[in-house]
């Protein structure tokens, strides 16, 4: 039953990434200036011309490894579209100097003029992410150069410098661990040291550090995944405390997942497994309407996020890849129904049946609240990620081992 079950989601799986894939090669090239329309309407017409440069570098990311290890996209028009869009990232993605400060623009014009910096390290992540995989497709070693090169300049404003951000220093604003830039940094080292061992020795102590970091935010003697906490690994007062974010937790339990798999640690699979993916889906389902919140908070009170009782598309994609990984590294029967729920929500609500693509942003009660495809936040990433991964986990489980 469990083989038939497991079939059935692969065939559906891999037919919904096939459209996705067909939805953002129709409408979102940009054949004149080069790099990628991300704000695309329900149809998939331009709505916006300004280029998120995170969204850039995740297509080219997405295209690439779609091209490295799936046969049917194999195809030209998918590398030629990698391969121009990270030349316009390489081109126009850093912004001019402020203060003698590197950053990436966080969005640019059409032509590739830098509009607006974002104090983050995530224009740069994402960079990266597109470099090393183009890398990977072209064999340049300039590619794999310039990835390596940023992803230093990461880790030195993350863990020795956070000046150079940009970002003023307030007396009031203590620093905090934020569980996106460690999940982040491990991403990135996941991503670059893959297959390389130099730079598998270069970045061990990295890794290391971002787990150990990730693993700060079980608090409350295990029975909560808190968003934010201090430099020391203590709860925070107030609302920045008390957040928390289901659909991070849940992707960082994967990433947990991937790092104790490569690295042999039964301990910390065993933590990613209960904490991560157990726990924030027992806690951030929405009994009453079904699907994940967006936030929470870990006391129960409102939270302040207008967005917070939404469905977004996002955390259901985290949480597919989450137990589908967990079940195949466990073989528990449990985390497979839990792949099931989330699954049968997921593809009732998101895919939108007449004109290709997910919508990304849902009512409480699932109904659509914002129909575009594409903004400055939803590009082509987390969907095909998912349903990537998913299939190549499918495969796996039936007998048909791929890597990821």
């Amino acid at each position: 039953m469990a083989a038939e079950r497991l079939q059935t989601f692969l065939e559906k799986i891999r037919a919904e990434l096939d459209q996705v894939v067909e939805f953002w090669l129709k409408h979102s090239h940009d054949r004149q200036h080069g790099g990628f329309f991300t704000c695309l309407g329900r149809e998939g017409q331009v709505y916006d011309e300004l280029k998120y440069v995170w969204l850039q570098g995740r297509q080219v990311w997405m295209y690439c490894r779609l091209y490295r290890t799936v046969e049917r996209f194999r195809r030209p028009e998918i590398l030629e579209a990698a391969v121009a869009g990270g030349e316009f990232l390489r081109s126009h993605a850093w912004a001019p100097p402020m203060d003698g400060r590197q950053k990436c623009a966080f969005c640019l014009t059409r032509d590739g003029r830098a509009v607006k910096v974002q104090r983050t390290i995530f224009s740069e992540c994402f960079y990266v992410m597109a470099m090393d995989e183009l890398a990977r497709v072209t064999g340049k070693e300039e590619h794999q150069r310039e990835a390596e090169r940023v992803m230093d300049l990461i880790v030195h404003w993350v863990r020795v410098d956070p000046s150079g951000l940009g970002r003023p220093e307030m007396p009031g604003d203590a620093p905090v661990n934020q569980m996106a830039v460690p999940m982040m940094l491990l991403c990135l080292a996941e991503q670059l040291t893959a297959e390389r061992v130099v730079l598998g020795e270069k970045y061990r102590e990295l890794g290391q550090w971002c787990v150990q970091q990730i693993l700060q935010h079980v608090q409350r003697d295990g029975a909560a995944i808190l968003e934010m906490v201090s430099t020391e690994g203590k709860e925070l007062p107030g609302c920045q405390g008390r957040h928390q974010n289901p659909g991070h937790a849940l992707e960082a339990g994967w990433f947990l997942l991937q790092y104790a798999a490569r690295h042999g640690d039964e301990g910390l699979k065993k933590t990613a497994v209960e904490k991560f993916v157990r726990l924030p889906f027992e806690t951030g389902w929405d009994a009453a309407h079904g699907g994940l919140f967006y936030f929470q908070d870990v006391d129960g009170l409102c939270p302040t996020q207008l967005e917070w009782s939404m469905k977004l598309w996002w955390p259901h994609c985290e949480a597919l890849i989450a137990f589908l990984m967990a079940y195949s590294v466990t073989g528990d029967p449990a985390l497979l129904d839990s792949f099931t729920r989330v699954y049968d929500y997921t593809f009732s609500h998101f895919p939108d049946e007449k004109h290709g693509e997910w919508f990304g942003y849902l009512t409480q009660q699932g109904a659509v609240s914002l129909d575009f495809k594409g903004g400055p936040f939803k590009g082509f990433f987390h969907v095909p990620r998912c349903l990537y991964m998913c299939e190549c986990l499918l495969d796996g489980l039936l007998g048909r081992p791929r890597a990821l």
